[in-house]
């Protein structure tokens, strides 16, 4: 993929700090896990696949399918990756606003620091922005821009744009080592939904009036951008059961409930980690180790901590914290050299792959919700509206299970 796009319900408001935390914490762990395991090269690629992209965001607790997914996400791994850069060799540039405008000082003094092309850099980043918010006239006017890339030079671009008129985001994706030219097909994806006509002069078949156009101005633009495969997220706040593969969202359940008859190492059950935050983990661990096709339904992520609007369910911060624990502790570990409890936690995800062959979901999916709710005040449920409270009149020790 070169770009590549995706379209989001505009949310406004702001990211409560009780998760802002936490999505940097969980963030900075999910990041560390995959260049320790996967290398730089690797995650710069994950970054620039959309679906993979909002399927983190769904797994840090954002809003399932809303454009605050993009800004936050960014913002929180930019405020712990940056602290890491000279171990990671990861850098984040640019954000929203005042932030977007700050990238090419930014992009120089990291050049400064690691021996890359600081110019060639800069001129990368202008002409993504140009390509999306000139070269594609699709009615979305360009106000994130973050650039972000490896010492070793690999690169990926994640900007937004707004349409007024429609309210919606399109978020594009860039991947360095896919553009062959910035003014034909450069795209790894572009997120979001067809609406009729629009000037995509990054098209192949434009090539006669970019020719026009160039005469007339007299510029020399290097390269434009392709309109690719499209991702587009509903308007309805609510996880529906299409917006999920059940069977896949089924074996990850089934994993946090029969691990003792998974072969998985008891390494996070010693720590006291139950059912509820093995969930959690199931989830994160396909975020950290699953491959592109693993994203086509990033809503199946957010049942891993919730959503700060309350859908699918408020976000648990008891089972949150607990996923951080895990998390760092096997980082630190494997820093030291002890790496049983980073293949603990891959093993979640490949355990969940072999249920999924034979898993035959039932119609329990409202149900299944219905219990997150009703049990969120016992894990620490919180949204953007308050604490979850303990229901009157419901047994909250129903053990409702979405696949029997």
């Amino acid at each position: 993929m070169g770009r590549s796009y995706a379209d989001l319900p505009l949310h406004y408001g702001h990211v409560p700090k009780w998760l802002y935390e936490r999505m940097s914490l969980l963030g900075g762990a999910i990041t560390e896990a995959i260049v320790m395991e996967y290398g730089k090269a690797a995650f710069i690629q994950r970054m620039s696949d959309p679906a993979w992209f909002q399927s983190l965001g769904c797994v840090l607790g954002m809003d399932w399918h809303s454009s605050g997914i993009t800004t936050s996400v960014i913002g929180s791994l930019k405020q712990v990756v940056n602290t890491k850069s000279k171990e990671l060799g990861i850098y984040i540039c640019g954000g929203k606003g005042k932030h977007s405008r700050a990238t090419p000082k930014e992009l120089l003094s990291i050049a400064e620091a690691t021996g890359l092309d600081g110019n060639m850099l800069v001129r990368n980043s202008k002409l993504s922005a140009k390509v999306d918010n000139t070269a594609v006239q699709d009615g979305y006017q360009i106000y994130l821009h973050s650039f972000i890339l490896s010492d070793e030079g690999d690169w990926a671009v994640i900007q937004q744009g707004m349409n007024d008129d429609n309210g919606y985001a399109r978020r594009y994706h860039w991947h360095s080592p896919t553009i062959v030219s910035f003014t034909e097909e450069p795209h790894s994806f572009i997120y979001g939904r067809n609406q009729g006509s629009i000037l995509n002069l990054t098209d192949k078949s434009a090539r006669p009036t970019k020719s026009k156009v160039l005469d007339i101005t007299k510029e020399n633009p290097d390269t434009i951008l392709k309109e690719a495969q499209k991702i587009f997220m509903p308007a309805h706040h609510d996880v529906r059961s299409y917006n999920v593969n059940l069977k896949r969202l089924g074996a990850a359940l089934a994993v946090a409930h029969e691990q003792e008859h998974l072969n998985i190492e008891n390494l996070l059950l010693q720590e006291g980690v139950g059912p509820r935050t093995l969930q959690s983990l199931v989830l994160v661990s396909e975020v950290i180790h699953g491959t592109p096709s693993r994203f086509s339904d990033p809503a199946r992520y957010s049942f891993a901590h919730g959503g700060k609007d309350g859908h699918p369910f408020p976000v648990p911060t008891k089972t949150y914290d607990e996923t951080i624990a895990v998390m760092e502790n096997a980082i630190k570990k494997a820093k030291l050299g002890v790496i049983d409890k980073n293949i603990a936690i891959k093993k979640l995800h490949v355990a969940a792959k072999r249920l999924e062959k034979d898993f035959v979901p039932n119609d329990n999916f409202d149900q299944l919700i219905q219990k997150e709710r009703v049990q969120s005040w016992k894990y620490g449920g919180k949204t953007v509206f308050g604490d979850a409270q303990p229901p009157r009149g419901i047994n909250t020790t129903n053990q409702l299970k979405l696949f029997e």
